[in-house]
């Protein structure tokens, strides 16, 4: 039976004679012949649908056909005749208006079926292949993006389109006699505005870029006023882009930190998902204290939380006959926080699924403007039961070599960015963590071996204390040669309570791996799985034993040795990037006084 198609750019009904089968095929996507470009018309077939654009679906096409790539051309200067289709000759016809369509109540059936979602065709996937672009010249395209330069000459113009794929841009080559090019006459293609170009993939005649886009067709979707867009093109400060963050990620610098971000992400979800982990949401609300610092952000309804009126007198937050908070009017009935950590959480699914992981926003009011820190981060916690604190280091150790070696492979040009603007030799720093041994020492010997070092610290080592930044990136920087540390044992006076104590009675199972410029990357410890030892330890430190008491249950029901980590996603992210400031590796930074966006 034949098979009815709609030509996208003719209003005639290509009849399939042959045995045809059909595959997605997206607007955006490019034609696989090179001649193409020459030819009057082009029609793109959609898998499950004849065709779906600017015309919308015409005819359902069973999708038991198979394809490959497909194009047609048909000259709408003739009423009949023969139209090309990849080596299948299709018969044309003109449409008779709905005296043709014997079947219009079938039509109706498929008229408001949506169309097979397809992946679009980005600047990377034209840039990105391994003659970086010049496998894909004489294809035509269509390219959408944000205009970053546009230089006008005589007969033609440049104009520089980015749409955040890569950090390189594809220049595109517009005659005057192009459909589109009033637009650049007219001034209005500047730095900042959206536009749609469609055109042929050619080889370029410059020496910065391989390839360019010969443009047919320049579309002006979105204008900018280039007199007051704020990213220009010229160095601005990172402290004058966290105040416009709705338009930084637009620059160079932090279009690479947010593709280097996802591709970090997604390869801790498969790490772990290879390794048999369970992902586990754990809750953002909570009434404990993970951490048992008391930095937490309260979440309360007692206060009117109108945005309209954000006046609130003191008389209408309920209290008690003693003057305070009648905690038993809020919402939850009594004090709830915002989260530190999903630790706790995830605890509960280990002993149940044995190994899981959270990876979720975690939050801390710690009033502090220092480059290191944020009121709002994210965390990854994973949770091993049967395990102790060799199996720790073990989990640690081959997940921050699986994420780093993930981004050198899958994210060279940005790599090849940092390595060039932010971090000279970023990519031989990385590349030793992925190479290199793992060194491993008690912090009794690392206090002693830093009271040796002939360097003279702001703040002195002695057996006690919590080893800060300094400290930590001596060891790895220069007493281990750039090895990544991991020191184990700290005293229990300076861990959390649920942190498992060792057998001399000072120090707990705890750990730190410590990299290469920035110090403590990830912290964990095997927890305390001793009932007894456990309740002592939470009446040393003053902490409410009734909100623990899930917790403590979790002891009293099939208790399990069993350890994990908590890794600062965007401190991971300073670390692959050479960013800095940890408030420029995450979106939108939220810090004291800060909360824009």
């Amino acid at each position: 039976m034949a098979t009815t198609l709609l030509c996208a750019r003719s209003s005639s009904l290509l009849v399939c004679n042959s045995s045809v089968s059909l595959r997605s095929f997206a607007p955006s996507l490019s034609f696989p012949s090179p001649h193409l470009h020459n030819q009057p018309h082009y029609c793109h077939f959609l898998s499950s649908f004849a065709f779906s654009g600017a015309l919308g679906v015409r005819r359902f096409c069973p999708p038991s056909r198979s394809v490959s790539s497909w194009w047609c051309r048909a000259d709408p200067s003739t009423t009949a005749g023969v139209v090309e289709a990849e080596g299948v000759l299709v018969e044309e016809k003109k449409e008779d208006d709905e005296e043709n369509d014997d079947d219009d109540d079938d039509d109706d059936s498929f008229r408001g079926s949506v169309p097979a979602f397809q992946k679009r065709l980005r600047i990377a996937d034209i840039k990105g292949g391994p003659q970086g672009g010049l496998e894909r010249v004489g294809e035509y395209m269509l390219v959408r993006g944000w205009v970053r330069t546009c230089r006008s000459q005589k007969t033609f113009a440049f104009i520089e389109v980015n749409d955040g794929s890569a950090v390189s841009n594809l220049q595109a080559v517009v005659n005057t006699n192009v459909e589109g090019y009033n637009e650049v006459e007219a001034g209005r293609v500047t730095t900042g505005a959206s536009v749609s170009i469609e055109g042929v993939l050619v080889e370029s005649q410059g020496s910065k870029q391989k390839v360019e886009l010969q443009a047919s067709k320049l579309l002006l979707i979105g204008g900018s006023d280039a007199a007051t867009f704020p990213v220009q093109k010229k160095r601005l400060s990172r402290e004058y882009l966290r105040s416009i963050a709705h338009l930084r990620p637009r620059t160079n610098t932090f279009g690479a930190v947010a593709r280097v971000r996802n591709a970090l992400a997604f390869a801790t979800h498969q790490f772990f998902k290879e390794k048999g982990f369970v992902w586990v949401a754990s809750p953002i609300i909570t009434a404990s204290d993970c951490e048992g610092a008391g930095e937490q952000f309260c979440v309360t309804t007692l206060i009117p939380n109108s945005h309209e009126d954000p006046s609130t007198p003191l008389s209408k937050i309920p209290s008690t006959k003693d003057g305070l908070l009648d905690w038993s009017q809020d919402f939850f009935g009594r004090p709830a926080f915002l989260t530190v950590s999903g630790q706790l959480n995830a605890e509960i699914y280990a002993t149940a699924l044995c190994d899981v992981y959270t990876f979720g926003p975690t939050f801390r009011a710690e009033n502090s403007n220092t480059s290191r820190h944020l009121a709002e981060f994210w965390m990854i916690e994973p949770e091993l039961a049967f395990a102790d604190l060799r199996d720790d280091m073990a989990c640690a150790t081959a997940y921050l070599q699986y994420v780093i070696k993930y981004i050198l492979e899958n994210c060279k040009e940005d790599m090849e960015f940092f390595d060039q603007w932010i971090e000279k030799g970023i990519i031989t720093r990385l590349t030793n963590v992925v190479e290199k041994e793992f060194m491993h020492i008690t912090y009794t010997s690392a206090v002693a071996l830093l009271q040796k070092a002939k360097k003279t610290f702001e703040f002195p080592v002695e057996w006690g204390c919590d080893l800060q930044s300094e400290h930590e990136r001596y060891l790895t920087e220069e007493a281990f040669s750039g090895n990544p540390v991991i020191v184990t044992d700290y005293p229990k006076e300076i861990k959390a309570f649920y942190m498992r104590e060792n057998a001399d009675g000072k120090t707990v199972a705890a750990m730190d791996l410590l990299v290469p410029r920035v110090g403590e990357l990830i912290g964990g410890s095997q927890r305390e799985e001793r009932l007894d030892v456990l309740e002592r330890r939470i009446e040393e430190l003053g902490l409410n034993k009734e909100s623990y008491w899930w917790y403590l249950d979790l002891r009293r029901y099939g208790s399990v040795p069993h350890a994990g980590f908590g890794l600062g996603f965007e401190r991971l992210v300073q670390f692959a990037t050479g960013i800095e400031n940890i408030r420029d590796v995450i979106p939108f930074p939220r810090t004291p006084g800060s909360a824009d966006f």
